[in-house]
């Protein structure tokens, strides 16, 4: 790592042999706007106009690896070899100009088969009963009393979820991704089994921490058993449940050190989401913290997310050494060019496209 005091917003990053312009990341962000799974030219302009405005890293949002792990109809997925040649006209957009490709896997696990959060009042709940379909988790425990109660996966069927996400792996180095991430955060289906709260097995992936981290440990060896080995691997979590008795940051930092040596070089640190009435004490930067304590214990490379707003703020992040990278999500939403307007704030140089030079 270089010293804090040499390192700042826009000192580039060597990941494995990718180099990052800069520290400044596009969260995964879902558009639920995917019909079949497949992305559109939402998606192409949606996610090439944050590279044009010069982002380090373009994530995808969540792509579902199976039909039954969306989070909803709308859901991107790769569960299939037809979703590829979409996304890689997206790559290929995205890496001619300046930044690296990324892909978030993920299963909605007892979260699946909900509505669009524009759908409904309030939307972002499950579908009609008609519209639904079956959904499993590590334990028959619904997330809220408005969610199915979920099939609880079988040893046999729990393989098949590795085995699901080794195939998505495989299939978005075809669609010419460089970085992938594992999303076990946000309550979804690894997240479910790192916790104690929604995962109550007695079998091997239950109880212990060992157990409830092995299905998660399982997946990022399987999928570094197939990606590139030059390429990065990185893995966001729910660094607390933010309830007593649930996943906890100390647990985080246990995890952490057991994903360093299989292979993921850095750690997405967000937060919550398995809880539905967990009382989250949401604020600017509320979740660094949990980067910079995964960082400090670890030494593994983190990832800040969540209300980070300002050029300031994102660089006092970096300077200080409470994460290696910064991930923003709404205001990346609002601005899509902010890493250009914030080089400008902050005196840094940038590289702005030829084609709006007249503009800088």
């Amino acid at each position: 790592m270089p010293a804090i005091e040499s390192t700042h917003l826009f000192t580039p990053l060597t990941l494995r042999s990718l180099e990052l312009r800069n520290r400044i990341v596009v969260s995964p962000m879902c558009q639920y706007s995917s019909p079949g799974g497949f992305a559109t030219d939402w998606h192409f302009v949606h996610l090439g106009s944050r590279a044009v405005g010069g982002a380090a890293v373009v994530f995808t949002e969540a792509t579902a690896i199976t039909q039954e792990g969306r989070i909803s109809p709308g859901d991107l997925g790769l569960w299939s070899d037809d979703h590829i040649p979409p996304l890689a006209r997206i790559t290929s957009f995205i890496r001619a100009h300046g930044a690296l490709a990324g892909i978030q896997l993920a299963h909605a696990g007892r979260k699946a088969a909900t509505a669009a959060p524009w759908i409904g009042t309030p939307g972002g709940k499950p579908l009609p009963e008609a519209e639904r379909w079956p959904i499993v988790a590590p334990s028959p425990i619904a997330y809220s009393s408005d969610h199915q109660i979920p099939h609880a996966l079988s040893l046999a069927e729990i393989r098949g979820v590795i085995d699901a996400f080794t195939a998505a792996a495989r299939r978005a180095r075809q669609a010419g991704f460089q970085i992938l991430e594992l999303h076990a955060a946000h309550g979804y289906l690894i997240h479910q089994f790192l916790s104690p709260v929604s995962n109550h097995r007695t079998d091997q992936y239950g109880g212990s921490l060992d157990n409830r981290c092995r299905l998660l440990c399982e997946v990022v060896e399987a999928v570094r058993a197939i990606w590139d080995s030059e390429l990065p691997l990185w893995v966001r979590i729910s660094a607390s449940d933010w309830t007593e008795g649930g996943w906890t940051i100390d647990d985080s930092v246990a995890l952490a050190r057991r994903l360093g040596p299989l292979g993921v070089d850095v750690i997405d640190c967000s937060s919550g989401g398995n809880v539905a009435t967990a009382q989250v004490p949401v604020g600017p930067g509320y979740q660094t913290p949990f980067a910079e304590r995964i960082r400090r214990d670890t030494s593994i490379l983190t990832a800040a997310v969540g209300m980070i707003t300002s050029p300031e703020q994102a660089d006092h992040i970096i300077r200080t050494g409470q994460a290696d990278l910064v991930v923003l999500a709404r205001e990346m939403l609002r601005h899509p060019y902010w890493p250009l307007a914030a080089a400008g704030r902050l005196c840094h140089p940038a590289p702005w496209p030829n084609q709006y030079l007249r503009a800088k």
